[in-house]
């Protein structure tokens, strides 16, 4: 597992942009957890001058961003029919090198992600979902028990799917670093609640703002997905914590154990509750039992953290992401994946800003659910992502 580092000088330098910030129309980015944060940087960047607007400090302790388990998994994550998500999802992993190097490489705590199977019918739908992904030009390779062993001596199972170029990272570390870096580049934040965005000043406006986009927005439907997770600590003479993200379903239930420079982030439980944030004692024996299942020895782990944060859901689990008229863009709607798909989105936002869509997120259109799409047709097992990151 890569060590936690102190954050240096070095990620927070300001690279020169191609014309003075006077060149360029100004922008407000409402909502401050990772995507409007990476959105906001971007522009900057872009040579955009650029407000932040939350109704808390960026990345606030009660954002999904904050909660999130960091995972960065298109891969171990994909099903078969979902090819517009895998390829997003890809798209934005490939930008992770980059953005992770300006960050600073302390926000990386895992390399490579482990779902393991217990039974027959894991094994099944671990293959389905390698030779999908493989066949789409990904390295994902099936592991016996005695290589799974060899990688990870503590994980229980039978068989894992190996996805090696996925990564994890210490969300709470990124949203520092991404605040920091936009503090450098000149970003302006305000603590307000924006009730109405065609009030702002700015000539541009992005609603990346979660779920509570829709009351911003009226015509973008997202919904609030509740999810918990726990941090666990590593005490002296615990197993050792994995060197892997390692993920697998118990009793239906997906569950996913990140590694973290003092432990774990074990999660994540999925409800459509509302906006209750209440952690539940359910959720949090589910989520013990089914981790002590996949690492056998961690009750002796210390319990550090129960939390809970809400995901903004789309109609057919595709981000929102593009041009609602001629002055707003929105960028909500990424589910348990705003923190993998947030380098991809902040440039779908820039190349808006430019007035040049750009291609990889053509799936992601506002105009796609116009006629009302519904949830996505494709059907999975009980399953291994349904319940998946928190991000």
């Amino acid at each position: 597992m890569a060590s936690v580092n102190p954050i240096p000088p070095s990620a927070f330098a300001v690279p020169a942009v191609s014309s003075p910030n006077s060149a360029r129309e100004s922008v407000a980015v409402i909502g401050g957890g990772v995507v409007g944060l990476t959105v906001a940087r971007a522009a900057a960047l872009a040579g955009h001058p650029v407000r932040l607007l939350d109704r808390g400090v960026p990345g606030r302790p009660d954002g999904a961003s904050w909660v999130a388990g960091g995972m960065l998994a298109p891969f171990s994550e994909g099903w078969p029919g979902e090819d517009e998500l895998l390829a997003l999802g890809a798209a934005s992993l490939n930008r992770w090198s980059a953005l992770a190097a300006e960050l600073g490489e302390h926000v990386v705590t895992a390399r490579g992600t482990l779902t393991v199977a217990f039974d027959s019918a894991d094994v099944a739908d671990l293959t389905t979902i390698a030779e999908w992904v493989g066949a789409r030009g990904h390295a994902v390779e099936m592991l016996s028990r005695s290589a799974l062993r060899a990688l990870e001596p503590g994980v229980g199972g039978r068989a894992a799917l190996s996805c090696p170029a996925e990564l994890s990272v210490d969300n709470r570390a990124v949203l520092a670093a991404l605040a920091e870096s936009c503090k450098a580049l000149g970003v302006q934040v305000t603590t307000t609640d924006v009730v109405d965005p065609a009030a702002l000043p700015e000539d541009r406006v992005v609603v990346a703002a979660g779920w509570a986009s829709s009351a911003l927005l009226p015509g973008v439907s997202v919904r609030p997905v509740k999810g918990e997770i726990l941090r666990l600590r590593r005490r002296a003479g615990s197993v050792p914590t994995p060197a892997h993200t390692v993920r697998a379903t118990v009793n239906g239930r997906a569950v996913y154990l990140v590694p973290r420079a003092d432990g774990l982030v074990v999660g994540a439980t999925q409800y459509e509750h509302g906006d209750d944030t209440a952690v539940t004692v359910a959720g949090v024996r589910d989520l013990l039992a089914d981790a002590e299942r996949v690492l056998p020895g961690i009750a002796d782990y210390e319990f550090a953290e129960a939390a809970a944060g809400l995901r903004p859901g789309s109609p057919d689990n595709l981000p929102i992401v593009g041009a609602v008229d001629d002055r707003t863009i929105v960028a909500t709607g990424h589910g348990r994946n705003g923190m993998l798909l947030a380098p991809v989105t902040a440039d779908a936002v820039v190349a808006e800003l430019r007035g040049e869509p750009l291609p990889e997120a053509a799936c992601c259109a506002p105009t796609r659910l116009s006629g009302g799409s519904g949830p996505s047709s494709v059907s999975r097992p009980s399953d291994l992502s349904r319940t998946g990151a928190l991000s």
